[in-house]
């Protein structure tokens, strides 16, 4: 087993904005440049970086989107990612991801998903200033145009841009500098460093990059397209897109129950059982098919069905198991696996499933791609809920290989 050596740097990337001034019609992080996502383009340069915890703070509801991106571009570091939920502010994001870093952790990047094109050497830069001593360090870029001061429409007075610099982001700090300003704020700031600086500490500059600009507009974004043919995306030596961490084969155990009790028909399986009692759910309630999903997203460590599937999600409501599995596929193909094979058991009195079990193990290889899917059934003797036809429970184990 390879032991990974736990860094001592940890970088949060808030990617929980909303895109309200992108006009974009959902969250910046996870809008498009040239088929893949702001964050996807982020996440390659921070991997690029020197090792770290990576934590992305994910709009509410959009974990799932988020982690796999995160799987998609993390390469042989995928031991060291994790996604938390967003706040109602960046402060609060913030601080979330900071709740997930480590304590091994010493030195905090905090970076904006939005500055996706952030060049592996800004994060260099500020990883060695604080290295050198300085409880912060913010990349700056130096004001180009002339800067007037301006009173409602009349311009008072000229700005010495000597003085002055645009900040950029990886904002880095000592752990216990960042931690201190946090549990000490009370009102929010526009950034990580001003929060710092108010507690008393000193912020230090390295120089920014022009490529780290800001996408917050649609023109922001236009510039970016335009930028991500010039400027190909960085990769750690040895990892190629979507390549999966491990030469070797992993597995994966998942399980799911269900009550009878839903509206309609049956569905178990991935094949509809005419004339038997419904079972609930948020979707079709087919506990087979769900613990084939888990049992693939656990050995792939790609989060659960409640994750990608789950009530906040209506897109889902009342979808079939050929919609989760063809799903399921898919985020495992983004993140360089494909499936071996699987093998599930469900334990229930109803329906009588010797008939059709090669229908069902049909459709389940079918919504899988082929993958060859193997399904047995058993009674439990009237014990337990299963055994007093209460409901239905299923065990599934998945194997998975690299792509």
């Amino acid at each position: 087993m390879t032991i990974v050596p736990v860094p001592r740097v940890g970088v949060i990337v808030v990617a929980a904005g909303s895109g309200t001034r992108l006009g974009a019609g959902g969250p910046k992080a996870l809008v498009g440049l040239d088929g893949r996502s702001i964050l996807h383009h982020a996440l390659e340069r921070v991997f690029a970086a020197p090792a770290a915890q990576v934590v992305v703070v994910a709009p509410a509801g959009r974990e799932g989107d988020a982690l796999t991106e995160v799987l998609a571009t993390a390469g042989d570091r995928r031991d060291l990612v994790g996604v938390v939920t967003g706040g109602p502010t960046r402060q609060e994001s913030v601080a979330a991801g900071l709740a997930a870093l480590w304590a091994d952790v010493e030195v905090v990047l905090v970076h904006d998903a939005a500055r996706a094109l952030t060049p592996p050497v800004v994060f260099e830069r500020v990883i060695d200033a604080i290295s050198a001593g300085a409880p912060a360090a913010i990349p700056v870029v130096p004001v180009v145009d002339t800067i007037k001061r301006v009173e409602g429409a009349e311009i008072v007075a000229a700005v010495d841009r000597s003085e002055l610099a645009a900040a950029q982001t990886p904002q880095g700090f000592r752990r216990d500098v960042l931690d201190a300003a946090y549990d000490s704020a009370t009102a929010d700031f526009t950034d990580d460093a001003a929060l710092v600086a108010a507690a008393g500490h000193e912020v230090a500059a390295v120089a920014g990059d022009a490529l780290a600009f800001k996408v917050t507009t649609p023109d922001d974004l236009d510039r970016a397209r335009a930028l991500v043919a010039e400027h190909p995306s960085p990769r750690p030596a040895g990892t190629a897109r979507l390549a999966a961490p491990h030469a070797s084969p992993r597995v994966g155990i998942g399980t799911d129950v269900h009550a009878f009790g839903g509206e309609g028909a049956l569905w178990l399986a991935g094949i509809e059982w005419p004339g038997e009692p419904a079972l609930s759910g948020h979707s079709d309630g087919d506990a087979v098919a769900h613990a084939v999903v888990d049992a693939l997203l656990a050995a792939a460590g790609l989060g659960d069905i409640g994750m990608h599937f789950g009530t906040d999600k209506p897109e889902y409501a009342g979808a079939h198991a050929a919609v989760f599995l063809a799903r399921t596929r898919a985020i495992l193909g983004e993140a360089g696996w494909r499936i071996g094979n699987v093998s599930v058991q469900f334990q229930a009195n109803r329906p009588r499933f010797a008939a059709r079990r090669a229908e069902a193990e049909a459709a389940l290889s079918s919504a899988l791609g082929g993958a060859p899917v193997s399904v047995s059934a058993t009674t439990t003797d009237g014990l337990g809920f299963t055994g007093q036809g209460e409901g239905v429970a299923a065990y599934a184990v998945a194997l998975i290989e690299p792509a």
